[in-house]
């Protein structure tokens, strides 16, 4: 029997789950063995998952579960170094050069375990089958604004918190920028479903967008006009071959620009488009001030949707249950396409 082990998140500040109590009760009736770790902080209470027929286990268990259960979280374990002995589903970052994926990448390699990606999930033509990107924009705008208006009051963005809706969040950002007259962002990778998310925002907030996809990028830049707007939001993710949207000498140049709000967040990325900066910020604290006289702050917190742990959750889990539901075949479709993945790259370690 194919046996599916959600584990808790370990990790602050992360609230989300990819699986609901809905969800599970149908991997149950499909003949998938689930069991559900409890925990202090996921957003979905566990009673449900009860309710629903699973197996509900203690809080970071999932170091001693059964060899053969494949082990479901969102983001990353405790880099204690252990070998990884199970199958995992996750985000791993962990295939496009980041030291702490290589550090990864190794474990499973000591352990014999496997990694199946969330972000390398993707159907026959390329597209991933789930993503948290909408929500991720949304947040990754909305913080972005927050910064902005820090600056408009001569400071630099406070922590953020978890929201209990959108709403909620956007009645928060409107009391921020009350008589404020709003900057104008441009937003690179409008077309896909972060660019989406955060173009939402932006409209929500009475804030102008120039939109951007691949046709506007396609000569590789320089893109003087990105430095011509206040705030710049980052929506593609970096791969081989992507152009350079922030180079290092924006730090100097003539600007309008103040906010970098990098929501893709793959600072040490060999690909990355935003060359300012090179570490992720949090939600202790949202900007990192790269330069000064005008100030240029870069926020990039790398779980954005989890400031709408709910709603997000809600989301991703309703797009990963059909993959979920064709666990018992991890050699094909989905899976195997992942597996694949992971292949290619665990033999370079």
């Amino acid at each position: 029997m194919t046996h599916l082990w959600v584990r808790a998140e370990q990790r602050p500040n992360e609230e989300r789950v990819g699986l609901t109590p809905e969800g599970a009760a149908a991997l149950v009736k499909a003949g998938i063995r689930v069991s559900v770790e409890e925990s202090s902080v996921r957003a979905i209470p566990i009673d449900g998952y009860r309710a629903a027929g699973c197996e509900i286990v203690a809080e970071n268990l999932w170091p001693d579960a059964p060899r053969d259960a494949i082990i479901f979280g969102l983001k990353e374990l405790p880099e204690d170094g252990t070998p990884l002995v199970h199958r995992h589903i996750m985000f791993g970052h962990a295939y496009k050069g980041q030291p702490a994926g290589r550090d990864l990448l190794r474990r499973f390699k000591a352990g014999g375990g496997t990694l199946y990606d969330l972000e390398y999930l993707v159907d026959e033509g390329g597209r991933r089958v789930a993503a948290f990107g909408y929500w991720a924009g949304f947040a990754g705008a909305a913080v972005s604004l927050k910064c902005w208006a820090a600056q408009q009051r001569g400071g630099i963005a406070g922590p953020v918190a978890k929201y209990a809706s959108q709403a909620a969040l956007i009645a928060d950002l409107e009391r921020e920028m009350a008589g404020m007259d709003r900057p104008r962002a441009i937003v690179i990778g409008a077309l896909g479903r972060v660019g989406t998310g955060a173009s939402d925002l932006c409209a929500k907030m009475g804030v102008a967008v120039t939109k951007w996809d691949m046709a506007e990028t396609a000569s590789g830049g320089p893109f003087p006009e990105v430095l011509q707007h206040e705030i710049f939001l980052n929506c593609i993710l970096a791969r081989p071959g992507c152009p350079v949207f922030v180079p290092a000498s924006a730090k100097t140049d003539p600007r309008k620009l103040t906010v970098i709000g990098d929501i893709a967040c793959d600072p040490t990325s060999d690909f990355s488009p935003i060359k300012v900066y090179d570490r992720a910020t949090d939600w202790a604290a949202p900007a990192l001030r790269v330069a000064e006289n005008p100030p240029l702050d870069v926020t990039a917190i790398d779980n954005l949707p989890s400031l709408m742990p709910v709603e997000s959750s809600q989301d991703y889990a309703a797009q990963l249950l059909p993959s979920l539901l064709t666990l018992g075949e991890l050699g094909a479709g989905v899976w195997g396409r992942a597996k694949a993945e992971y292949d290619r790259h665990i033999a370079t370690v």
